[in-house]
């Protein structure tokens, strides 16, 4: 069992980018290419062409995908990103924070 650093629905800062020092949740992760889908951050415009939903055709925002190597964990206690370590409790592996002992779960 391959323990990740960063999973769906962690709450993550950005480290690196235009987006550097926001904070959103993980949607979803993609790991053969190594990246994550974070909410309401990296924003693009996608034009749509006609169809029935759109009859006029449209303009939307959606998120893009992230570098993971551009994600932290966010630490709640500490207030910024994390180093992440594995650590047995009760024979299962959780992720916690190096610094603080948050656990990730």
């Amino acid at each position: 069992m391959s323990l990740q650093r960063i999973k769906t629905n962690d709450t993550v800062i950005v480290i690196a980018g235009d987006e550097a020092g926001k904070t959103g949740t993980v949607k979803s992760v993609d790991l053969k290419k190594g990246r994550a889908i974070v909410e309401g951050l990296n924003l693009v415009k996608k034009t749509l062409r006609r169809s029935e939903q759109h009859p006029e055709g449209a303009i939307i925002e959606k998120e893009a995908p992230i570098a993971l190597s551009n994600l932290m964990p966010y630490d709640p206690k500490s207030k910024k990103g994390a180093r992440v370590r594995t650590v047995v409790v009760d024979g299962k592996k959780v992720r916690e924070a190096k610094g603080t002992g948050t656990r990730f779960e």
